[in-house]
């Protein structure tokens, strides 16, 4: 048993689609929130404490387990860390990186690592670097199929930072509420794109600003939201890190 199987996923009976074998990981971001942690590697090198992997490491398990063969990591900031990571960790699956020379963008970025995927005739995920999460990629992957979709975001309801203060319509307090989840969905930072995605990237900038609203007009971009119970976290801060070992050991202490 890995550290990962104490995370909960929901079950799920996605509908059969083509299998999707490949993904791009983002890993080239500096981090600056996550500080002096990202001072000697880039953020997703960072570790979870109290499970000996950085976050990449859990992903590319998580990517495994969900069928993924090969994965093509895109790395700009301290790239040679990652490098050297990929040639000494045992991995659970074939993966290779490409790094960006200049700095091309989220939209840049992402063709310039889908330009090394092995199969450039199928269907691929992406995630983003800095994401811990469990949930059936394959679920997601039927869900891409069925919407005839040329990209499909996951949507994540996290905890918002703040308690609420629920009140009547004449302003009396009826009860506070811990850390409720947001009553709005979120990017959770993981994707399903088609074959020809890549080819209506722009070369250079941002593809939120320009390929996704072009797509969400042609009603070619789906939300898949996460399902109940599913486990999600942006490592964002050190305060990140930190409540996600926590969670972890809470998970361990139950099973």
């Amino acid at each position: 048993m890995t550290v990962d199987d104490l995370i909960p996923s929901a079950g799920e009976s996605p509908r059969a689609s083509q299998p999707v074998t490949q993904a791009v990981i983002l890993a080239g971001g500096q981090g600056s929130r996550l500080r002096p942690y990202t001072d000697t590697r880039p953020k997703p090198m960072v570790e979870i404490p109290g499970t000996g992997l950085p976050i990449i490491g859990h992903q590319l398990e998580w990517l495994a387990a969900e069928g993924v063969t090969d994965a093509v990591i895109s790395c700009g900031y301290l790239a040679e860390v990652v490098l050297d990571w990929l040639g000494t960790a045992r991995l659970p699956l074939r993966a290779g990186a490409v790094v960006e020379t200049e700095a091309l963008g989220r939209g840049g970025g992402l063709k310039f690592a889908a330009a090394s995927l092995p199969r450039p005739d199928e269907p691929w995920y992406a995630t983003n670097g800095d994401i811990w999460t469990r949930f059936s990629l394959r679920a997601m992957a039927a869900f891409h199929h069925e919407r005839d979709a040329h990209a499909t975001l996951a949507l994540a309801r996290p905890r918002l930072p703040w308690g609420t203060v629920d009140i009547d319509r004449f302003g009396n307090v009826l009860d506070f509420v811990e850390a409720p989840p947001s009553p709005y969905p979120v990017n959770a930072g993981v994707y399903v794109f088609s074959a020809s995605f890549a080819s209506m990237l722009p070369d250079l900038g941002d593809h939120e600003r320009s390929t996704f609203p072009r797509l969400a007009r042609q009603r070619r971009l789906a939300g898949y939201e996460l399902p109940q119970g599913v486990y999600w976290r942006a490592i964002d801060t050190a305060k990140d890190l930190n409540e996600a070992a926590g969670e972890l050991a809470a998970f361990r202490s139950r099973s």
